[in-house]
């Protein structure tokens, strides 16, 4: 998610204070046709004003259509384009699309099982099951599955179909599907609109974690803080055990992102868009050019969830492999998946109004509220379920959407914890054999592809997710539910 490095923040951006977790970018520069919002508490505010995070959230308030506001969420911090954490809607007819508002790894996203296992069952046998994990599902740049190969001509079914397609082969349960955003699959893909290279990088990356900030969890609940919500969810007690899976669509997504970026920068000169930084490159929402990139972004989306769904077949295995028990007997059951790099029509609230518009979340998760029909029947008295993970070694949280999102964030709330530091500067400043060992002497397993991603992953290199949480609690863009903290960490 961290896409870019710091650079030098251009210029200082003035700010008014709403109140202790709302900060309000005036339109201090005639090119902004709305205000930006900001959701943070002073600490989180203070690391963004040190980047280039604010002036990007006011260079997306200058984009064509956009309505309300610009959005900053508390995980916030610099991008491509937009700020990571950012949060934008554009007319559905007079707005437009952007890359830059959902980013290279498209449909990066986050997957919670939920066991019927608790720590003391789990703890004798963590450091097998994280080896058994570690050896089903392939981690590291480049990683690929050896005894797991699709066809070209799979691979265009899979992208349009999404887990389902998976869940035909055997690689799931029936039930898994109603328990995705989108039902696991987006409309409107089309193969034809993605490269040959594209596809190529992704015929053999499906059921991968990559590297990066990409990991699988092995957790127990540490907290619950809403009893009702939490057992609507299958989180029934403290101290049971959890599986979270975060990561995207690999290789494919980023060369879809890539190849559209250059369409759209032609797009900006055939349509004449004045834009303040060329990073947010984007077409009119009617155009070709945009009906091109939703199609072709929507099989990256497939291709996420997909590769969600293949990790999570390998991990109810690898239960099964070491337990020699089916792993239906561990419950092992979907709680959720949300995507959190995504563009979608949606439909909002402006000004007394129902309009259709194209939300762009980057680095933001959607947190729709009870009764809303995009939610799930079982989680639908409650409202959907928002997965925040955290860094390498800290907590996790469980949230759950509400109407104050609607009302303020487009139904939307923070991702994660969100980086304080670039990759290069952690691995200047941190060793992974030591980041290894401090998470071992606390009873963390921990098993990686390098050395040097666990330096770039280091705790301090990112915020602090509890903060995080906190203000997205405090101010009703998702409440907590339950908190949970790590036994076992695979990283790529």
């Amino acid at each position: 998610m961290g896409e870019s490095e710091s650079r030098a923040t251009p210029e200082r951006v003035p700010l008014e204070k709403v109140n202790d977790y709302m900060w309000r970018i005036p339109q201090y520069k005639p090119e902004m046709r709305v205000p930006g919002m900001v959701f943070a508490n002073q600490a989180l505010l203070e690391k963004m004003q040190t980047d280039r995070t604010l002036w990007q959230c006011s260079n997306v308030a200058q984009l064509p259509g956009i309505y309300k506001y610009a959005i900053t969420l508390p995980d916030g911090h610099e991008g491509y384009g937009f700020p990571i954490g950012g949060v934008a809607a554009t007319d559905y007819e007079n707005g437009v699309i952007s890359p830059g508002g959902v980013g290279y790894d498209i449909n990066c996203g986050v997957r919670l099982l939920a066991t019927t296992l608790t720590e003391k069952d789990v703890r004798p046998k963590l450091a097998p099951l994280a080896d058994t994990i570690f050896r089903n599902v392939p981690s590291g740049l480049g990683s690929r599955r050896k005894d797991f190969t699709i066809s070209t001509s799979d691979l265009e079914k899979l992208v349009v179909e999404g887990v389902q397609w998976l869940i035909d082969r055997g690689l799931g349960w029936p039930e898994d599907a109603k328990h995705c955003e989108e039902s696991g699959r987006m409309a409107n893909a089309n193969p034809d609109k993605v490269s040959t290279t594209a596809k190529n990088r992704g015929l053999t990356q499906i059921g991968t974690l990559g590297s990066g900030n990409h990991f699988l969890e092995i957790q127990k609940v540490d907290k619950i803080i809403n009893e009702k919500t939490a057992k609507a969810f299958g989180i029934m007690h403290e101290g049971q055990v959890m599986v979270m899976i975060h990561c995207g669509s690999r290789g494919y997504g980023h060369q879809v992102c890539s190849d559209y970026l250059r369409v759209m920068e032609h797009a900006v000169q055939k349509y004449k868009i004045s834009l303040p930084d060329r990073e947010l490159a984007c077409a009119p929402g009617n155009s070709s050019e945009a009906k091109d990139y939703i199609e072709a972004m929507a099989c990256a989306v497939n291709y996420a969830f997909a590769n969600r769904q293949a990790i999570m077949h390998w991990v109810r295995q690898s239960f099964q492999q070491v337990y020699h028990e089916d792993p239906e007997k561990f419950g092992l059951n979907l709680v959720y998946d949300v995507a959190h790099n995504i563009a979608k029509v949606e439909t909002h609230n402006i000004d007394g109004n129902q309009k259709k518009v194209w939300v762009h979340r980057k680095g933001a998760t959607r947190a729709f509220p009870a009764g809303h029909p995009d939610v799930p029947d079982d989680y639908r008295s409650e409202g959907q379920p928002v997965l925040i993970p955290g860094s390498m070694g800290t907590s996790s949280w469980v949230m759950v959407g509400s109407q104050k999102a609607m009302d303020l964030t487009f139904g939307s709330t923070a991702h994660g914890a969100g980086r304080m530091m670039s990759r290069s500067a952690a691995k200047r400043q941190f060793w992974g054999g030591d980041i290894k060992s401090a998470l071992e002497k606390r009873g963390i397993v921990v098993r990686a592809a390098s050395a040097s991603v666990l330096a770039e992953e280091a705790d301090p290199a990112y915020k602090n997710v509890d903060m995080v949480a906190d203000v997205s609690d405090k101010v009703g863009i998702a409440t907590k539910v339950a908190r949970l903290v790590p036994l076992a960490v695979v990283k790529g």
